[in-house]
């Protein structure tokens, strides 16, 4: 049987549309392929993004750089030595990127200038990290995309 040039056309048009149609439905089927939203209330926290920002320049200008390492015990944020430490309040926000499932929220209680965050409770890879904090009624935020 000969083929021509008509004939070619559409049988590589055909075989395009199936290539296609299978990368379609093995996307949308695959459980690794996540099409959520990144938080559930994205449009929430997209509002409130200004007050963010002022917490970022307000850290800035008062020179309140937090410190964030890696220890063998865990994560050790160091908070700046010219704030008292018992008058910091505020939350940790953890974001796992890969899964929602890893993210943690927790308040700050401090017993001294640092606050450890065990080992055992960060897995290793990619991780978005928040610090909102305040201080004698200015609040302040630090983020930072550490690999653990």
């Amino acid at each position: 049987m000969k083929i021509n040039w008509g004939t070619g056309i559409v049988l590589a048009f055909v075989a395009f549309i199936a290539f296609i149609l299978y990368f379609v439905v093995r996307m949308s089927t695959d459980d690794r392929a996540n099409h959520d939203l990144v938080t559930d209330d994205y449009y929430k926290q997209e509002l409130a993004y200004q007050k963010e920002i002022d917490a970022s320049r307000s850290a800035a200008e008062m020179n309140a750089q937090l410190s964030i390492e890696k220890t063998p015990e865990g994560l050790r944020i160091v908070f700046p030595k010219q704030f008292e430490y018992q008058k910091i309040k505020g939350t940790v926000s953890l974001y796992r990127p890969s899964n929602k499932h890893l993210d943690h929220n927790f308040p700050l209680s401090l017993s001294n200038a640092h606050l450890l965050i065990p080992d055992n409770s960060l897995v290793g890879g990619r991780w978005d990290i928040a610090i909102k904090w305040s201080y004698e009624g200015n609040t302040f935020l630090h983020k930072e995309k550490l690999t653990y």
